[in-house]
């Protein structure tokens, strides 16, 4: 199911009263691939609970343009609630999740090997509280923009408006 932040903070104070871990990561998470999954896994296995702030559609276009996000904001959310290696999903709907991960205060903060350490938003404010930040290495040629490219070179560019996806096609040519 897919929280609010509210909630989100609810379930934080719960863990925290358990003396229970809670990692943290964010993403688009567009087109789920086997990059996204092993990611997730990997984050899941350094707490006890792991939280996905997912970005909301008006964040992706503003960070990955305007033919972005490919899946609308709450059908990738479900996508993500339903892996088995994640507690809870929320949308938010900043460029960054600094404001979530203020409120949240998570004891692992988790992002991609791709981001470099000093450049991790939230960073700081784990690390002020006692919490660790862990980089994963990213899987090779894994991502949605690999995924699109292939769709295209495949399959073409997208079909003109109006079109309903049927490309013209030459007349047969009777048999004999």
């Amino acid at each position: 199911m897919i929280k609010r932040l509210e909630e989100i903070l609810e379930v934080r104070r719960q863990y925290r009263q358990a003396h229970k871990t809670v990692a943290f990561t964010n993403g688009c998470f567009d087109l789920l691939h086997v990059g996204h999954v092993r990611y997730l896994n990997q984050a899941r296995a350094l707490a006890d609970c792991l939280l996905v702030a997912v970005n909301s559609d008006r964040s992706v276009r503003q960070l990955k343009g305007p033919g972005r996000p490919i899946v609308p904001e709450l059908e990738r959310a479900e996508i993500i609630a339903a892996l088995a290696c994640v507690d809870h999903v929320f949308l938010f709907d900043d460029l960054t999740p600094q404001r979530v991960i203020d409120a949240i205060v998570p004891d692992v903060l988790v992002k991609g090997a791709d981001w470099e350490a000093d450049k991790i938003v939230g960073r700081e404010t784990v690390e002020r509280a006692g919490g660790i930040v862990r980089r994963i290495p990213l899987v090779e040629g894994a991502s949605t923009s690999a995924i699109i490219a292939r769709i295209i070179e495949r399959f073409g560019r997208r079909p003109e408006p109006g079109s309903h996806g049927a490309s013209p096609q030459e007349p047969r040519k009777p048999a004999g």
